[in-house]
């Protein structure tokens, strides 16, 4: 894989414009989130729902699909975010655009708890790489991964589930945070912890989570 070219100046642009876009979606949402706000999150609405995810994204939210996420066991507050993200704009995904244009602010509630209320996804396969891992935990450590996505990576609120997560779409989306290409939640976060990363970095980290 070759290196990513893109400047700090580029990056900076980039994390300017999609705090803006968010700030938007927080005042837009302020209003069009009240009438559910005081409602709890029905499940079996959310695991209707999801039988429009499972192409992709699998039965019970583990997904079998190349540089796909797995959605099990991913924090409530994340998955309705992303899906926020998804149906504004403010993050670009071509297959997600149709499964998100009519989603409810209350259809998004009930994905989140339905996704969140499943067990874990894990990786079944042993680690063919200990050394690779190792180096991953190192990365991990030195840029304090663990302070946003909790010690077992387990990821809390709005802060994504990184612990078992497929290894390929680990290394994408570290490498979109790093290009600047990805937006939404936690960009600019993200974007100052990427921005260093060397591809060996990546891939490390990449294999040591998906491992966990």
């Amino acid at each position: 894989m070759s290196r990513l070219s893109i400047g700090p100046s580029t990056n900076k642009k980039r994390l300017t414009m999609n705090r803006c876009a968010a700030a938007l979606i927080l005042v837009a949402l302020g209003t069009a989130g009240a009438s559910t706000a005081l409602r709890a999150a029905d499940l079996e609405a959310g695991r209707a729902k999801a039988e429009l995810c499972t192409g992709c994204h699998g039965e019970n939210g583990v997904s079998g699909m190349e540089y796909t996420p797995s959605l099990a066991g991913q924090p409530d507050l994340f998955i309705q975010w992303q899906l926020i993200f998804f149906r504004s704009g403010t993050r670009q995904n071509a297959s997600m655009r149709p499964f998100v244009d009519d989603l409810s602010n209350e259809d998004i509630r009930n994905l989140g708890a339905y996704y969140a209320s499943l067990p874990p996804m894990t990786n079944r396969k042993p680690d063919d790489d200990p050394d690779l891992s190792r180096k991953g935990a190192q990365a991990a450590a030195g840029r304090r991964c663990a302070s946003c996505h909790t010690d077992n990576y387990a990821g809390i609120k709005a802060t994504a589930r990184l612990a078992g997560q497929r290894e390929e779409y680990l290394i994408k989306a570290l490498n979109e945070f790093k290009s600047g290409q990805r937006s939404g939640g936690a960009m600019a976060a993200m974007a100052d912890v990427a921005y260093p990363l060397s591809e060996e970095e990546i891939y490390a980290l990449a294999h040591y989570l998906a491992h966990l």
